[in-house]
């Protein structure tokens, strides 16, 4: 069955605690009730997509528990195709969640299931593809393959780098977009702070995610700033996360990357403002100007 966005990672039960502040080591802090609500990188990616009208499929894995029922659940109500979802005997990821009154978060990932998710099972999804998208709560060898398989394929790739890790420098080149955050951005780079040396690793292009400020759109040759708007933040749990699958619908709708990223990040802007991740993306008729 093919989809123009294929979803290519993590499914996590997300186990949210609001506190005050997060423990210092070795400190216990109380915190209020634990709320438990559909997660992970990747089927959050793919709810976005979704929730904004995109035909999306996630590849991923979960396991034989309640905490998948809760993700498949969610995944068919936004409107994600599941077929490629498999089912293991891990335990289905979970992410730890601490968000404090700013509305800022920390987050320790119990990947589970995740783990299962071999790099032998993406070609098949691949076929009829527009884009792909991976971002890194599954092994490193799955995301190299996908994007080295989705390249091959003619299938426009893109790679969330998040949680950071090192990539080979095939897989970097084969990239068309790498979508990054600043923090990520400084991990690469190593030193210095110029932002337009990470098209030096091998993407076409390179957006960089800025909070509150929006994001960078690097090509060979500019760099454009897109400014976000300006918000109440209740939550940023995912945000970015709806950034990258906002960024897929319409890199996957046929937009040039620039108006593109524009409309990622009114829908983070958006998501910010409610509780959760999956829970808080937008529809298209929710986005200004749609």
């Amino acid at each position: 069955m093919r989809h123009d966005v294929v979803v290519v990672g993590s499914a996590n039960a997300d186990l949210v605690v609001k506190a005050e502040r997060r423990p210092g080591a070795g400190e216990t802090v109380l915190g209020g009730d634990t709320v438990i609500l559909p997660g992970g990188k990747g089927a959050n990616t793919a709810v976005a997509a979704a929730k904004l009208g995109a035909d999306v499929a996630l590849l991923g894995a979960l396991g034989d528990d309640p905490y998948a029922t809760i993700l498949l659940d969610s995944l068919r109500a936004a409107g994600v195709h599941t077929e490629l979802v498999a089912t293991t005997a891990r335990p289905t990821g979970i992410a730890y969640i601490t968000v404090t009154p700013d509305g800022e978060n920390s987050i320790l990932v119990s990947p589970g299931a995740n783990h299962a998710l071999e790099p032998e099972h993406v070609e098949k999804a691949l076929s009829g593809a527009k884009v792909m998208v991976v971002s890194l709560e599954i092994p490193l060898p799955t995301v190299e393959r996908a994007v080295e398989a989705a390249a091959v394929a003619g299938v426009r790739t893109m790679l969330n780098l998040s949680p950071a890790a090192e990539l080979s420098e095939r897989t970097l080149a084969a990239l068309d977009v790498l979508l990054v955050n600043e923090h990520e951005a400084a991990w690469l780079l190593g030193s210095g702070d110029d932002p337009a040396k990470l098209l030096e690793l091998g993407p076409r292009a390179t957006v960089v995610t800025r909070g509150a400020r929006g994001a960078l759109v690097l090509t060979p040759g500019a760099t454009v700033e897109v400014a976000a708007p300006k918000v109440d933040v209740v939550d940023t749990t995912g945000a970015g996360d709806g950034f990258t699958g906002a960024l897929a619908a319409a890199l996957a709708d046929g937009a040039d990357l620039e108006p593109a990223v524009r409309k990622a990040v009114q829908v983070a802007a958006i998501a910010v403002t409610r509780t959760g991740a999956q829970p808080s993306y937008p529809t298209a008729e929710e986005l200004p100007g749609m």
